[in-house]
């Protein structure tokens, strides 16, 4: 069987980073639509958060997913790439052989499914300092954070201490049945349309995809994917954004029945325009940088090793 490629984990730290930097502010404006209130709009979003807080204001909590999102993508792009390699071996006897639907399927999940134990409490965290700005707004009461003009938490570290120390590990890993339910079908929805539209577009004759195919099938794939991710995405960034201040939650499917008992089947798609939007540009740098990382590590590989 072939060996476990750790080039892929490394290229995958590269796209990830690079999908950060690209989609945190309009990640900024999905959270707030999903879990904030008064809001209204997107645009009116936009313009709220950049009156109240100016630029910085869209970058708030960027820096524990620059550094933890890298890792995680890592691990996503790994696991996917390697078990595609293992199920052809099984399959054909031959890792190399391109991977059929199927295999791709199955990849996407298992990458999917393992992902979710780094993924949630890095979302949890990053979510919670989005959010700490927002006062609390329940039956007319408003509730202000513990100390009057100051945010709840100081930083990302801060935050997931206070998070462990206060609710524990099942705070911590608060949101991971919508986490679920979000990413292990969200993943197939990333990379067969990737898998798909970059063998579509990609010239005949072509042994890899060039960087303008790259781009344009991986922008697709992001916005298929956040796009159909959109409803659990609200109960997932719901129930890691409540807490902040009060719990209002029991969880998942409590969750999914109050958001729609009070808002109806429409909250379900709350911050649809700001995923897709974000997710081209987002998925684009990602693949982009995974890609072209990957190439260029195999190509000083076969430089070093003639």
């Amino acid at each position: 069987m072939g060996s476990l490629q750790l080039e892929d984990f490394a290229a995958g730290w590269v796209g990830g980073a690079a999908s950060v930097v690209v989609g945190h502010p309009l990640d900024t404006i999905k959270t707030r639509l999903q879990a904030g209130q008064g809001y209204g709009n997107t645009l009116n979003c936009v313009l709220t958060v950049y009156r109240n807080e100016s630029v910085a204001g869209f970058f708030k909590g960027m820096s524990f997913p620059l550094a933890s999102i890298a890792v995680y993508s890592s691990v996503v792009f790994g696991v996917f790439s390697n078990t595609q390699r293992l199920l052809s071996q099984l399959r054909h006897g031959d890792a190399s052989r391109t991977p059929v639907l199927a295999d791709v399927a199955l990849a996407s999940m298992v990458a999917g499914f393992i992902s979710v134990g780094i993924g949630t409490p890095v979302d949890l965290v990053k979510i919670r300092l989005q959010m700490q700005t927002q006062s609390y707004i329940k039956a007319n009461i408003e509730l202000k954070p513990t100390v009057p003009g100051f945010p709840v938490y100081r930083g990302p570290i801060h935050c997931f201490r206070t998070v462990l120390q206060k609710e524990g590990i099942a705070g911590i890993y608060r949101g991971v049945g919508a986490m679920l339910l979000r990413d292990v079908p969200g993943y197939c929805l990333y990379f067969i349309p990737y898998t798909f539209f970059c063998g579509w577009i990609t010239p005949d004759g072509c042994i890899s995809p060039n960087p303008s195919s790259i781009c344009l099938a991986g922008g697709v794939a992001g916005a298929i994917s956040w796009g159909t991710a959109t409803p659990m995405d609200v109960v997932k960034s719901r129930l890691q954004a409540d807490g902040v201040y009060l719990n209002k939650y029991k969880g998942t499917l409590d969750c999914i029945l109050q958001s729609y008992q009070n808002e109806g089947l429409k909250v379900f798609f709350r911050g649809i325009t700001v995923n897709a939007v974000r997710g081209f540009p987002m998925s684009s740098a990602m693949f982009l940088g995974y890609e072209l990382s990957l190439k260029a590590m195999k190509r000083d590989q076969t430089e070093t090793n003639p």
